[in-house]
């Protein structure tokens, strides 16, 4: 397995992708007394419509969640009463694009895994049990259908979206889980619970290879097929403009949804949720003007908040919470999210780049060494600050390159940003206010880098 240590928390990762296609990943906690296994597949409440042996099916709303609650059935009998027995506490759940199936224990963590790694991948089902558990599913879905924060949620996403399948309840309805049958069941097993699909992880004092091993000969030899799936052509305009619904609440609650662009997977898909985040910190934190200033006029209480989420084909911002005057609290947020686009819009290259200097993250040298630990993280070395503000600059349209260097001797990475007057250094890491510097200058402090690999910084204009 290949092992990834980060100094800065002083843990190892390791991780390793079978043969079948399975990713593995451990994290060894030696000393730990508890243990904890997490066995999941991309496969979730919006993958209703997909291509199974060159035949396009469509299922029913929720088939996901049910075949969740179905998995644990087995030829001997039931996989949680067999994990209890050994002292295990697991669950599961599924969410719009996954499925999860995990436990916790202290005693018997290998005996576990393999129930584990059985259950989940040898599927059993009757025409008797999958009836018997429409019953039980359908009081589920009146039980949420009377929570007002689902209902508000999934009214939200169905405003928000007119094809995609992520307006689809996950739980789906009464009249939807009535059509599913032990052959459906089986078929969206076959197609999704394979383990070029899935991911183990493993957290605990345990063995990184031994677990590997392990799923090596509990699981499939094959790792199944790319399954193609639908979600819907989804248009940019969304559904409806507002939705309302009453309901017995000690306080009116409303949320307000923002349509984003979706990202590709990789890269764009990382760089598009940090800005994400960024987005909602900076309009909706609670030390955002925005938030102070409805607060203290008694709009919103400490219920606000907002978030932004991805889903396949889909990304949105949304925001929300009690209100009294939901319509001003929601004309509020539209408000000031154009005074911040008008504002940056209408600044120099020098203000937008400070402006973006100020959200590149703070600065530790014993950090880490990414973007994510900068932005997000509780800090990051050179590296790590340098590559944030790159990625804010990209984003921003704006000419921005890291370079590999040295400061006194020492490796050191800063940035190179082309200004209204030309190309600068910008080094983060420095204290006080953001700073532009000449090659000289910067030569002078002690720097020293390869220059016919960064562009040439005269005098700013």
């Amino acid at each position: 397995m290949k092992e990834t240590f980060y100094e800065r928390i002083g843990e190892a990762v390791c991780r390793e992708r079978l043969t079948n296609g399975l990713e593995v990943c451990v994290v060894p906690k030696p000393g730990y007394a508890k243990k904890y296994a997490f066995f999941s597949t991309r496969y979730g409440g919006m993958d209703t419509r997909f291509c199974l042996d060159g035949q396009w099916l469509n299922t029913p709303a929720g088939i996901a969640h049910y075949l969740e609650h179905k998995m644990f059935d087995t030829r001997e009998g039931n996989a949680l009463q067999e994990l209890a027995k050994n002292g295990a506490e697991p669950n599961a759940f599924t969410a719009n694009a996954m499925t999860a199936y995990y436990f916790d224990s202290t005693e018997h963590f290998e005996e576990n895994l393999r129930i584990l790694l059985s259950f989940v991948s040898i599927p059993y089902f009757t025409d008797e049990s999958v009836a018997k558990e429409q019953g039980i599913i359908g009081q589920e879905i009146r039980m949420i259908e009377d929570n007002p924060d689902w209902q508000l949620y999934t009214r939200m996403m169905q405003a928000l979206y007119q094809k995609s399948t992520a307006r689809t309840s996950i739980a789906g309805t009464v009249e939807s889980i009535s059509h599913i049958t032990a052959e459906t069941l089986y078929d969206c097993h076959k197609a999704f619970y394979t383990p070029s699909n899935m991911i183990l992880t493993v957290v605990g004092n345990v063995d990184p290879v031994h677990v590997a091993d392990l799923a090596r000969r509990i699981l499939p030899r094959e790792g199944g097929p790319v399954i193609p799936r639908d979600y819907g052509q989804e248009p940019a305009q969304v559904a409806a403009k507002e939705t309302r619904m009453a309901m017995e609440v000690s306080a009116p609650q409303f949320l307000t949804a923002y349509k984003c662009a979706p990202a590709a997977d990789g890269e764009d898909y990382l760089r598009t949720a940090v800005l994400g985040d960024m987005a909602c910190d900076i309009l909706l934190g609670d030390s955002s003007p925005l938030y102070q200033r409805l607060y203290e006029e008694g709009v919103i209480n400490t219920s606000f908040g907002g978030a932004f989420e991805m889903m396949p084909g889909v990304a949105y911002l949304y925001a929300g919470g009690d209100s009294k005057d939901a319509r001003r609290a929601a004309a509020e947020i539209q408000r000031e999210a154009e005074r911040l686009a008008e504002e940056c819009a209408g600044a120099s290259v020098r203000e937008r780049l400070a402006c973006l200097a100020g959200l590149a993250g703070a600065y530790d040298p014993a950090g880490g060494s990414t973007a994510y630990d900068a932005l997000l993280g509780s800090g990051a070395d050179s590296q790590g600050l340098a590559l944030s503000f790159a990625l804010l600059c990209a984003q921003a349209e704006l000419n921005c390159v890291v370079v590999d260097g040295q400061l006194n001797g020492t490796a050191h990475q800063w940035n190179v940003v082309e200004t209204d007057g030309g190309w600068s250094h910008v080094d983060l890491t420095q204290e006080g206010d953001l700073r532009f510097w000449t090659d000289g200058e910067l030569t002078g402090a002690g720097y020293s880098w390869r220059s016919d690999l960064v562009p040439q910084c005269g005098e700013a204009a």
